[in-house]
């Protein structure tokens, strides 16, 4: 099989500007940044963004992923409870527990509202009891944690527990990794998605008095930025200040995670000047809308010939702002294709490159189902070969 390069005859394929288009420029306080761009999948920004650090609370995206997971598959329900278990509650109950949602001994608690004083909250205990309820135990959730990381991709990730609570090392991600788990979860579960990483607060147990407890979201975009809505905090010693988040405005979405900061303010200010600079010196140009035909790709032993090339969703290139630049566009694949292919199935790429960008590369499917060849079709094409007629 031979990689075959189509360019693409489009109107936006070329557009030449009056002056040479610059990657813009980042100057952050964050050790280690990184932001990307999902209606393009261009990264605008990295910095040590490999490099592998303790996740501290923003290990519990993965716990929400894995409880995202098991509900779509219809394993768990959000109204099934949990109890909590004295022993859990003790281990995490008092001021060195780190954050709580103030579970009690015995309480039996919804996975929906678990899920909220994970994500929300960022309690200890409601992970620990949700890991303990869908696994077992907490040993055993990780390891399902590990799974999902290795079937997502995460090359520099590893969960020893539910919470992101140090572990002597064990536990470790890399801001690149953070941000693929963001992406899988909005892509994925965007109803769960907007259910619990989008609600502001969230009231649960009560003080001694009988009040009851409502905690604020700690999401430093939210009311900062435009569009805010997720994802998670995570503070420890050794971690430092660090925050995966997302926002979208006019139907482009970035996720960007910063880490190493050293204060609590200095993580709202950092967040909120990096989400701003993507959006403002960044813009999103749209190819292809959702379901748009860009082509064909041949087909090898198939019922026809060639397959028509289709965008499963809006397709975007990201460019800086207030500059048009040059730009080339390309469908690449493995060609010809063999049979058979299923509708809808990923079989090419549209390739984006401009100047001093990598380049962007954008899905494209198979607008129809196309089946292998009958017997004496394929006798025929035997024939045809033998014969040189094509």
């Amino acid at each position: 099989m031979r990689k075959a390069s189509v360019l693409l005859a489009i109107a936006l394929t070329a557009m030449v500007a009056p002056g040479h288009a610059e990657r813009p420029r980042y100057d952050g306080d964050a050790p280690i940044a990184y932001l990307i761009d999902m209606s393009s999948g261009a990264v605008l920004f990295a910095r040590d963004a490999d490099r592998r650090m303790p996740p501290a609370s923003m290990a519990k995206m993965m716990t929400a992923h894995v409880a995202f997971d098991l509900l779509d598959e219809g394993e768990i329900s959000l109204d099934q409870e949990c109890t909590v278990r004295p022993d859990t509650w003790r281990q995490w109950h008092g001021p060195s527990a780190g954050s709580t949602m103030f579970l009690s001994p015995g309480e039996r608690v919804s996975i929906e509202n678990l899920l909220y004083g994970v994500v929300t909250v960022s309690g200890n205990d409601a992970s620990v009891v949700l890991a303990e309820c869908l696994s077992g135990t907490e040993t055993a959730f990780a390891a399902l944690m590990n799974r999902k990381a290795e079937e997502l991709g995460l090359e520099n990730s590893r969960f020893g527990n539910s919470t992101g609570w140090p572990d002597e090392g064990r536990s470790y991600v890399s801001a690149r990794d953070l941000a693929r788990l963001a992406i899988a979860t909005i892509r994925r579960y965007p109803e769960y998605y907007s259910q619990f990483y989008g609600r502001r607060e969230f009231t649960w147990g009560e003080t001694m008095s009988g009040q009851p407890i409502t905690q604020p979201n700690r999401n430093p975009l939210i009311g900062n930025v435009d569009g805010a809505d997720g994802l998670k905090t995570g503070h420890t010693e050794e971690a430092g200040y660090g925050f995966t988040g997302s926002a979208m405005q006019d139907g482009r979405r970035l996720v960007m995670v910063v880490a190493g900061l050293d204060s609590y303010r200095g993580r709202i200010s950092e967040a909120t000047r990096f989400m701003e600079w993507g959006f403002n010196a960044w813009r999103s140009l749209q190819l292809v809308s959702s379901g748009g035909r860009v082509g064909t790709a041949r087909v090898q032993g198939g019922s026809a010939s060639e397959v028509g090339l289709v965008a499963p969703r809006d397709l975007a290139v990201t460019i800086p702002a207030g500059l048009a630049s040059e730009r080339q566009v390309k469908i690449v694949y493995e060609g010809p294709i063999r049979a058979p292919i299923a509708e809808g199935q990923h079989i090419a790429d549209l390739v984006v490159e401009t100047p001093d960008m990598p380049a962007q590369r954008l899905p494209l499917v198979a607008e129809q189902a196309v089946g292998e060849r009958g017997f004496f079709g394929r006798v025929w094409a035997g024939l045809k070969s033998l014969l040189g007629l094509g």
